[in-house]
């Protein structure tokens, strides 16, 4: 595939400003490490919020959304639909739990709510296990998208689709820091929302395809628009809709869909003003992720189906890719015009981007922080710091890189990955919840799921990847569960002081209170009405969903589906500002 100099010019000017924004803002994210990693914490809702959606657009995202639907039809899709629960669970619950702690890093929280060698040892031990392994893993299947995305559009080899599309990454990462971040991401959102829904758009009155009427009763593409699973097939049924509803969603922890946050999306929360802001980025991060922006890539996904119905057409293409169905979307894109090409191109790069980005800094924050400072220089300056955190993007890009050259498949990392976290999701929930979580909680779950993992993914045990997900989740969560009955609870001055800073609710607070009032210890009264919180959160989870399928019926032409699901948004939505004027 050959770009035009228009394409070419594109995308080297939207080089140019990512790199231009890193550089106005390194002096000031220099400065300190608050600078660095919470881009000084006075940040507003809708620039995180953007900031949020522009990191889980990844450039393997639309490639994972091809790959499912062109498997298991639209209805693949509640395998990350799903976690929409936890992610307004995170809105009205968890938003200002997190702003209220004042940590700069989410690992900073178990000194905070947990005591002992144990905290330290797991605060350690995180950092590096979440912040260099897993998130290399994941920026691996990040870079896997733009090896096959270059393989198919610039006919590169693997090692250069991922060095070019680095250098300029890391340059703008290390010296500007999360403000830099945040800004190109702001940039990069818009780049991407307009490249994929103009390609969508072009895609689908392409002759080949006919325009949507054609596209849609194609008899390849017929069978798979139906938002839910076929509830005659048990096994579609259990695989693509109960297990991720009825455990998934709580019971795992993903990357940006993390139980009771965490990760990035915690660092975004601790970087708002306040509590409002917090609560507000995550909203509008749950509602532009899930109802906003799915819909121009299952559409570029069901027409690859019309073009490229065997995953042999693909090969015979493009014969030098990486064979796997979620081709289907760049071999897609091999059809735009020049210019539209460049603008999709640049969007692609722009995703890539932003997710590699974020995951550089919220890695290097973990090894600069949480191990370097805590264990390693505990007197180092913020300038060290600072310069610990640039020269651990570098490092974590080069880890992420050589790993990518040796991954095949998006949605298989993507498995692997919810295999890894089965089972502690709960304990993410619960920490909030429950006085009697403690640090060997943490340290089982994640110790026995990455075990189970390794079984799971080296032994052959006959388990189906759906099987291998239940068993993680139901030994993991026995385990740790065990361990907490088991072993001392936090100390208690530590729970005291954890509980005066967040102010958590919840009955599994009661026998702790109780025991603080015998010892004299006296406790801050709460003032949050967790019911009015968990009705936002069921509103919320209404006002997404229905609002993502009545995008759908419009597209089908049912104009009747469609009214009834935006009238129910709309009684949702209002629902919840009512309920929010009450507090």
């Amino acid at each position: 595939m050959k770009l035009a100099t228009l394409d070419w010019i594109l995308i080297i000017s939207f080089f140019g400003v990512f790199l231009l924004i890193g550089i106005l803002v390194a002096r000031r994210a220099g400065k300190n490490t608050r600078e660095f990693f919470l881009s000084g914490q006075n940040m507003p809702w809708w620039l995180l919020g953007i900031s949020m959606v522009a990191t889980t657009f990844s450039a393997d995202t639309p490639n994972l959304v091809t790959d499912i639907v062109r498997q298991n039809g639209i209805s693949g899709n509640w395998v990350w639909w799903a976690f929409l629960l936890t992610g307004m669970l995170t809105v009205f619950v968890y938003a200002k739990l997190w702003r209220r702690s004042k940590v700069v890093t989410d690992l900073e929280f178990y000194e905070l709510r947990y005591s002992g060698k144990e905290a330290a040892f797991l605060r350690g031990f995180r950092a590096i296990y979440l912040g260099v392994f897993f998130n290399v893993m994941i920026m691996a299947s990040v870079c896997l998208a733009a090896i096959k995305i270059g393989g198919i559009l610039f006919d590169l080899q693997p090692w250069q689709s991922v060095v070019y599309a680095s250098i300029i990454t890391v340059l703008y990462s290390s010296i500007g820091g999360l403000r830099g971040v945040i800004f190109t991401d702001f940039l990069q959102f818009i780049i991407a929302m307009i490249g994929s829904i103009w390609a969508a758009y072009f895609i689908i009155t392409m002759p080949e395809i006919g325009g949507l009427d054609s596209l849609l009763s194609h008899e390849n593409v017929s069978g798979k628009l139906n938002f839910l699973p076929d509830f005659n097939d048990t096994d579609a049924l259990w695989v693509l809709l109960i297990i991720p509803i009825a455990v998934q969603w709580w019971s795992v922890w993903y990357p940006g869909a993390e139980p009771g946050g965490g990760g990035y999306i915690a660092q975004r929360m601790l970087s708002a003003k306040d509590e409002k802001n917090a609560i507000g980025a995550t909203l509008l991060f749950n509602i532009a992720h899930y109802a906003l922006r799915p819909w121009p890539w299952i559409l570029i996904a069901l027409a690859s189906l019309v073009l490229y119905p065997e995953l042999t057409d693909i090969a015979n293409q493009f014969p030098n890719a990486t064979l796997g169905h979620d081709l289907g979307y760049p071999a897609m894109l091999t059809h735009l015009p020049a210019g539209l090409l460049g603008l999709v191109v640049t969007s692609l790069i722009a995703a890539f981007m932003s997710t590699i980005s974020t995951h550089l800094n919220w890695g290097s924050s973990y090894i600069s922080l949480d191990f370097y400072k805590r264990f390693v220089k505990p007197k180092a300056s913020e300038k060290e710091l600072v310069l610990v955190g640039r020269l651990s993007t570098v490092v974590l890009m080069v880890f992420a890189a050589l790993l990518a050259l040796v991954l095949s498949n998006a949605l298989k990392a993507f498995e692997i990955l919810l295999q890894i976290g089965a089972g502690t999701g709960l304990i993410f929930i619960l920490r909030w919840f429950w006085w009697r979580v403690n640090a060997y909680s943490e340290i089982t779950g994640m110790i026995v799921s990455f075990a189970l993992a390794l079984l799971f993914e080296f032994v052959d045990l006959g388990l189906e990847s759906h099987e291998k997900l239940l068993w993680g989740v139901g030994i993991t969560t026995l385990s740790w569960i065990v361990v907490t009955l088991l072993t001392r609870p936090t100390n208690t001055q530590t729970l005291a002081k954890f509980y005066d800073t967040v102010t958590p609710y919840g009955s599994g607070w009661k026998p702790f209170k109780k025991k603080a009032i015998n010892q004299g210890i006296h406790l801050k009264s709460t003032h949050d009405n967790f019911t009015i919180d968990l009705a936002s959160m069921l509103l919320g989870i209404v006002f997404v969903y229905t609002s993502l399928f009545a995008t759908g019926y419009v597209i089908y032409g049912n104009t009747l589906g469609a009214a009834v699901l935006i009238g129910i948004a709309l009684i949702a939505g209002f629902s919840i500002y009512k309920l929010w004027k009450r507090k």
